[in-house]
Formats: structure tokens, sequence, C-alpha cells
């Protein structure tokens, strides 16, 4: 291994070389106190930047273990230094040539805490014994040397992305060796060793991540979906800002006396707030109170967040599912019969395919997919539903699959309307599959009667109006007629056919590319994923699709169902982590759901299933 003079040396010869001569300094590097590695060299300076790693051996990171001593605390602390890293980054980074040189960078965060191959607390291989003086750097004199031990230790690895300076398409030695032999270490001195952080917003960051997990996986325990605490901010600044909104007239949340519950934390101790028991849930109230923003709180509530983003104790059960109408999405042989049967010239629902699906049609194949995505077949006789919670705001909803009044029905006979409406299926979800639902309401008053809970939004505080909007519900009958039958009906599962998913174009095997939240081009097919609303993160973009190249590899073999496919994938990630998705180290993986994943084969427009 050679070390940082060596590096050095390298780019200073290589000074006014044509641009891919920087391969020469590709491998591994020792500095003081941590290691450098650099894996991929771009072959542009207006391409996809270079690939390095950073070691630091825990001797020199000098974490307390309780910051990592459990699994969610060892994601939230990666977390932690994923930021931190990012903004030293950002601070040093700068302009040093064409194309992307001088950059300097980690991921784009955001509120959420998620899982990422950005950093790692992991074992590294320290150098042999010896003694180093710290670097010539100023910020690194520590007043005394360092001392590497031989043995494997945990430590700290960062994946990272950097932009080696070019004048047009040569080689700017100088300010590389810059980059590289000066920067670098600053960066890693003030990001990656504990006695350089802020160790209160470390511990408080662990810690608020910490208790927001214990509390979600308190809920099924106390028979809830969700839980809102008192005191959280709710609205976000914009619909393209989702830092908390930051004014005097926002109110802070506060449950209603009748639905509050409370939790002792590990950290914050007791914490108390609204919780959204298992069964019909409705939320309503006029325009503008607040009814969309709780729910768009509870949708993102299956995640952990940031402390102040304000929603760090909203918690949601984690196979909550957002449903949506999406016009225009395809759908592959999707048995959407419970809520849609005989259509006109005699199309199929049993099998329903289509490449331009309506609004109601679109939305009947989301809710099933969501489902059949939990069915498990532990034993061939038996089929166990693993229930998603059904999440639905009338405002993205199809009107026409949501609800059909008296006179309607009177107008237009069943026989004539091929849609089961969801105020008719939404009951049979929960006594047969015990699927709760969770639905912001405040057009249609049909809804109280299915509902277990009412909650009311206005001026952004709740309140629970259950018994009062059943008292109406008797006195003004609306005289509808249920068309849902006695039952839900039947959850299928579906085998995808492997040669229907090519991630391969020309004579590339794989191509992947990823824009921004909304779409994964897989081969020649751009995927659409911008009504799929729980994508929180680009990197989850990329490492979904590259979990979809390795079921193709892996598990698509004409036999396995969708859901057995996705339980095979999740289980590799469980054991193994991210990386194995992947065949070199790559920092923008972030983990995602199952019901992300199928999602996102679901609206590949040439899978084809049997």
């Amino acid at each position: 291994m050679t070390n940082q003079q060596t590096l050095r040396q390298k780019l200073l010869d290589l000074d006014n070389c044509n641009y891919k001569a920087y391969r020469d300094i590709q491998g591994s590097y020792e500095f003081p106190d941590f290691t450098l590695i650099i894996d991929y060299i771009q072959g542009d300076p207006f391409g996809a930047p270079s690939k390095l790693r950073v070691q630091v051996p825990y001797t020199v990171a000098a974490f307390p273990p309780e910051l990592y001593q459990s699994p969610i605390r060892e994601v939230a602390l990666r977390d932690f230094l994923t930021r931190k890293f990012d903004r030293m980054a950002y601070e040093v980074s700068g302009r040093r040539g064409t194309g992307k040189s001088g950059m300097v960078a980690i991921t784009k965060m955001g509120q959420e805490v998620l899982e990422r191959t950005s950093v790692y607390l992991a074992n590294i291989d320290p150098p042999a014994p010896k003694v180093v003086s710290p670097g010539s750097n100023p910020a690194l004199q520590r007043g005394k040397p360092i001392k590497l031990k031989n043995n494997p230790q945990k430590g700290v690895e960062v994946r990272l992305i950097v932009g080696l300076p070019a004048n047009g398409r040569r080689i700017l030695g100088r300010q590389a060796a810059e980059m590289l032999c000066d920067d670098m270490p600053y960066i890693v001195h003030r990001s990656l060793k504990y006695e350089q952080l802020d160790a209160a917003a470390c511990r408080r960051h662990v810690e608020t991540v910490e208790d927001a997990d214990f509390l979600r996986n308190q809920l099924v325990e106390k028979n809830l979906v969700a839980f809102v605490a008192n005191g959280a901010i709710l609205p976000r600044r914009s619909g393209v800002d989702a830092r908390p909104l930051s004014s005097e007239n926002v109110v802070p949340f506060q449950s209603p006396p009748s639905l509050e519950v409370e939790f002792e934390c590990p950290n914050q101790g007791k914490i108390s707030g609204m919780g959204i028991s298992q069964g019909v849930t409705l939320i309503v109230g006029g325009g503008y109170h607040g009814k969309s923003t709780i729910l768009k709180a509870i949708e993102y509530g299956v995640y952990n967040h940031i402390p102040g983003d304000g929603r760090e104790f909203v918690v949601t059960d984690p196979k909550a599912v957002k449903i949506r109408a999406e016009d225009g999405r395809s759908v592959a042989g999707v048995d959407i019969s419970p809520f849609i049967n005989q259509l006109p010239q005699e199309r199929s629902t049993t099998q329903f395919t289509t490449e331009n699906a309506s609004g109601s049609t679109s939305q009947a194949a989301n809710i099933m997919e969501a489902l059949e995505i939990g069915i498990k077949k532990d034993k061939p006789e038996e089929v166990a539903i693993t229930s998603p919670i059904l999440l639905v705001d009338e405002d993205t909803a199809a009107t026409n699959f949501m609800i059909r009044d008296r006179r309607m029905q009177e107008l237009i006979s069943k026989e004539g309307e091929p849609i089961t409406p969801f105020i008719d299926k939404v009951r049979q979800l929960y006594t047969d599959y015990q699927v709760s639902t969770i639905l912001v309401m405040g057009g249609s008053g049909d809804y109280f009667e299915v509902a277990d809970q009412i909650i009311a939004m206005e001026n952004f505080k709740a309140s629970e109006v259950t018994e009062k909007a059943k008292e109406i519900a008797e006195k003004h009958v609306t005289g509808r007629t249920s068309e849902g039958g006695e039952n839900f009906g039947e959850i299928r599962g579906r085998i995808p056919l492997p040669e229907s998913l090519d991630p391969s174009r020309g004579r590339r095997d794989v191509r992947l590319k990823v824009r921004d939240v909304d779409e994964v081009v897989f081969g020649s097919e751009d995927v659409d994923l911008s009504s799929v609303e729980q994508l929180v993160s680009k990197d989850q973009l990329t490492a979904i699709g590259a979990a979809m190249v390795y079921a193709k590899k892996q598990y698509m073999d004409g036999a396995r169902t969708l859901s057995e496919v996705v339980d095979a994938i999740m289980a590799d990630i469980e054991s193994k982590g991210l990386d194995v998705l992947v065949p070199f180290p790559q920092g923008d993986l972030a983990m995602f759901r199952r019901f992300e994943l199928a999602a996102a084969i679901n609206r590949l427009r040439t899978l084809k299933v049997k």
C-alpha cells in the first residue's frame, strides 16, 4: 500500500497529461490516520464522477460503543456521519476547472433517516503497527502521535464521489493534489472523529431515532396503526421543501383527549399523543384545515426522521401503503374483480391487463397489488396475509371508485355499473383480511356508517367526532344499497415471467439510470414512479433498480410468485446488506420497502405474468 506522499507526487507528475491518465492513481493509499481507496476513475471531466472510499479505524474515530450498540442506533449514527461529511465536503468543494472538477460529495439527504451505503461501520484493517505523526495540515495537529493497531477492528467507511480537476481534458495535477492530499484529511478530521463533533447533537440524533423506532414497534401491541405525538409540527414549507414550516401561525398538534395514548420511551421518557386504532378511520373537515397534512405525516411515518423535523414522533406501521388513482399506468394480469366486474366487450377483470388504466381501474389495481405483495405461502394448503394498511386521500382518488350514492344507484342500476365502490369494500377488507384503512374524506358523509373512528380537523386542531357522526348517520339515512356482496373476494398471487424483465440496452447488459424520485430507466424502458408517493430518496430508486436486476438474475424462474421473489430479495438484504444487490461498492443505495420494489416491477410496461 502506498502512502499520502506517493499519491501527491503521482498527481503532480500527471499535471497537464490527458485526463485518462488519472487511472494511474487507482488503488489504496495510507494516510496518517485513515486509508484512501480510489475504486473508479471517471473517463471524462464531464462524465460520472470518480468513486472513492475513506476508511478510518476505530482507534482514530473513537466513537463511544453505546452510540452503535444496536442495529437502529448504528443506522442513526451512520446517518449523522453522512450529514456531517456532506456539510464539510460542501464547505471545502470549489471550482477547480471544467465539468465536475473540484466536486467532493457523498449523497443527497432528506428529512428521513434511512439505512444507506454512504457510511458503514465495519471491520477495518489498519496498516502494520507503527507510530505516525499527524499530517502537515494545521487543522490535524493533535499534540501527540497516533498509534494504529494491526488487528481488524470496528471503523468507519465512507463512500464518496469526487470530480478530479481538469482544464478542458488535461489534468490539473496540483489542484488534484490539494483536493486529495490536503482537503480530504481536513474533511475526515472534522467529520469522522468523535472528538471533533458536537457530542450532544450526535447523541440526540441517535436517541431520537431509537425512540421513534421503539414507538413504531409498540403500535401492534396497543392495536394501533399510527401515532401522532403531541407538539408535532406537521405542515411543510412547500411541496418541494420537506423541512417544517416555520411560522408563528403554525399550530403544534394536540391529541383529542379520547384518543390520547402514552408511551415510555428509552430516552425521551413519557411521550403522549393521538393513537389511531386498527380498523377504518376517517379524517374529515373543511378544505385547508389540515386533513391532507396529517395524512401526509402519517404516510411518511413509516420512516424515522431527524431531530427538528417536527414529525420525529409521528410513527406509522411499516406496512402502511398510500393508495391513489394513477391514470395511464400499465397493469399486468391483476385480479381486480373484487372492485370491478362485467366490463364492456367482456374484458377480463380476474387477469386485468392494460397499457392505459383509468382512474378507477388503476386505483383498484394499486390496492390489489398492495394486498398481493403481503401474501405468504408458508404451507401449500394455507395462505396467510401480512395485512398492509391502506392510506387514501379523496383528493387523489377516483370519485367513481370511492362512492356511488343513492341517486346514482337509482339512475344507473348495478347491472350497468361494473365498479363496486370502495365504501362497500373497506369494511370487508378489515373483517376478512384485517386490512385497516385511514381515509381523508371531506365530501361524503356516507362513509360515517362504515368507520370505526372519525377525526375532525379544524384549523389544524383535531377532535374526535365519532359519536356525533354516527348520530347524523342514523338521523339522515341515505338509503343507498350496499353493492359489495358478502365477502371482499379472493387475493391472488401472480408469477412474473423472467423474459419480460430486460435491463439491457444495445451492447450493455444492464442499463440503469435514476431521475430524482420519479423515474427509473430500466434497459430501454422509463418506469414512471411519480405516483408511488412513499419514495423519499433518489438512493432508494437506485437500490430498487439494482434489486430489479438482481431479481431477474437470482429469483425469477417462472415458478415463484412476485411476493415470493420480493421476499427472497428482502431476506438477502437483511442478511447481507444492500451491497448484495451490486457487483462493486456503491455509496448511493438506500433501504426501500417491499411495497415500493413491487410497485416498480408492476409498472414495467414489458411485464408479463401468469
